[in-house]
């Protein structure tokens, strides 16, 4: 017989390892193991939605039919760790074999090939693109840019085609979809659930084992179940997706979702497959009921990014997580775990972060992740951080985001610039800057945006780096047209602001 390994984040009826395994002999193995509740910190709230999800899904699987040896992190014989616990499991049922669905971290699938024990990792297929696949798009291109895959995607899925060519003529509606907040939202928010008794429990012992960690448990209100799951995306394509597209940028302090989707969570841990919610919007748009900007914006999250992202990945190699091209070491400033800070933008996506462990992509990369760049943050300690906090956070999926796109930590692979801007961006797109301490208009002075010293200071010291890039060639000319009397006020005013953070001052 053989024991059957089921992570947290594949919690899949389709999932290979399950394909491959003889319901009446092998051994399902599931355990809520101390060692990745805290690789990093995790959120309060991301570890009691995946210990919910794996207890339901274990019932499942019993209710088809499965064997499950089901381990409980408060289980006094719990080994601590998925290597130890899959040992001890060998040795209780005799089993001399080990069948995985390749996990989503270079971290795991070392520790499964490092077992003294044979495992069979077989490829994880709920995903759209292999990495074969993937690695043969890449193959001799100089540049490894997700529009072209994503291209290609529409192509294989046949997701908005008509025949060969893209619906309503263009590939991308992305122009369509940046429009700054809207005066109001009329639109609910995501679906939330009552917890039940399963929950409540989870909820009980994550109280209980997890209170030093950054982030609030209650409430709480994810889905937990694919049942639940797929009622969220139903609700979400009849309320939220069709204004999704023309406010997805937009930032509004006293609305956390607006129109987002927040089915991330729900689609890494395995709850909905990624094609089913494409269809779900292609669908709405067929019917009338969602524009087409709205739902090209969407699938391009899904089948473009996410399926590039993963792909860049496991491409890179597992060394990816380490990489600091533009040699930033400054430490992650306490202002990212909740600490005072007269940044009104900052201080609420981080607010947002403690409390929902949701933000959407914007504040993610152009607040925070813009913030940290612009400050010479370490990019490791920001992809920590991003990976501690966000519910939806796999280190497949956020590192690319946050080593490649955010940070410019791998040299330009994901981005063809880095995602740097200004306070004026941030005032464009939010409600953030009428109540803050800061001036977004002042350039310098004691109540000059820090967005706007630090991005200059920035340029400037990565001017050798970036002043042939051709996105950039303008922005290198404005600089270089300020009379050096200014120059030498925003990069002085910018040195001592960024020394205030180091020392702890609240700024």
């Amino acid at each position: 017989m053989k024991l059957i390994l089921v992570l947290g984040d594949q919690l899949s009826d389709g999932l290979s390892a399950l394909r491959e395994a003889d319901k009446a002999s092998d051994v399902v193995v599931m355990a809520e193991v101390g060692a990745e509740a805290s690789y990093v910190p995790h959120h309060p709230k991301k570890i009691a939605f995946v210990l919910a999800a794996m207890r339901k899904f274990a019932c499942h699987l019993l209710e088809q039919g499965w064997r499950v040896a089901y381990t409980r992190l408060d289980d006094p014989e719990n080994a601590g760790s998925i290597p130890a616990e899959l040992l001890r499991r060998a040795e209780e049922f005799g089993a001399q074999e080990v069948i995985a669905t390749q996990p989503g971290e270079w971290r795991l699938i070392s520790a499964l090939e490092d077992l003294p024990l044979p495992v069979h990792q077989f490829a994880d297929d709920r995903f759209l693109a292999s990495q074969a696949e993937f690695a043969t798009w890449a193959e001799g291109r100089k540049q490894l840019r997700m529009e072209y895959f994503y291209r290609d995607m529409r192509r294989k899925t046949g997701l908005l085609m008509e025949g060969d060519d893209p619906a309503g003529g263009r590939w991308n509606f992305d122009a369509e979809n940046r429009k700054p907040a809207p005066g109001q939202i009329a639109y609910a928010g995501p679906l939330k659930f009552t917890p039940d008794v399963v929950v409540e429990e989870v909820l009980t012992l994550v109280s209980d084992r997890f209170a030093g960690h950054f982030g609030d448990l209650r409430p709480f209100w994810f889905a937990t179940d694919r049942e639940q799951a797929l009622a969220h995306l139903d609700h979400w394509i009849a309320g939220g997706l069709p204004l999704f597209g023309d406010f997805q940028d937009a930032m509004l302090r006293d609305e956390q979702f607006l129109y987002h989707a927040v089915i991330g969570l729900y689609l890494n841990a395995g709850l909905l497959g990624p094609l089913e919610v494409c269809r779900a919007a292609e669908n709405a748009w067929r019917a009338g009921d969602a524009p087409l900007n709205a739902v090209e914006g969407f699938i391009r999250q899904i089948i473009g990014w996410r399926e590039y992202v993963r792909g860049i990945y496991f491409h890179e190699g597992p060394d990816y997580v380490t990489r600091n091209t533009l040699g930033h070491t400054r430490d992650l400033p306490a202002v990212f775990w909740g600490a005072p800070t007269r940044m009104a933008c900052v201080g609420a996506v981080v607010d947002q972060t403690r409390t929902e462990a949701y933000a959407h992509h914007i504040q993610r990369l152009m607040v925070t992740g813009n913030f940290a760049l612009l400050a010479g943050i370490d990019p490791k300690q920001v992809h920590e951080w991003f990976l501690a906090v966000y519910a939806d956070a796999y280190e497949w999926v956020e590192a690319p985001n946050v080593i490649g796109m955010s940070q410019f930590a791998d040299g330009g692979i994901v981005a063809s610039k880095p995602y740097v801007s200004s306070g004026n961006y941030i005032a464009r797109m939010s409600d953030h800057c009428g109540s803050c301490h800061y001036k977004v208009k002042d350039k310098t002075g004691a109540g000059a945006c820090p967005f706007n010293l630090l991005y200059w200071y920035f340029l400037d010291r990565h001017r050798d780096r970036f002043r042939a890039n051709p996105r950039m060639g303008q922005i290198y000319a404005n600089w270089d047209r300020m009379n050096e009397g200014k120059k030498a006020l925003i990069l002085a005013e910018a040195s001592n602001w960024l020394a205030r953070m180091e020392a702890g001052e609240a700024v």
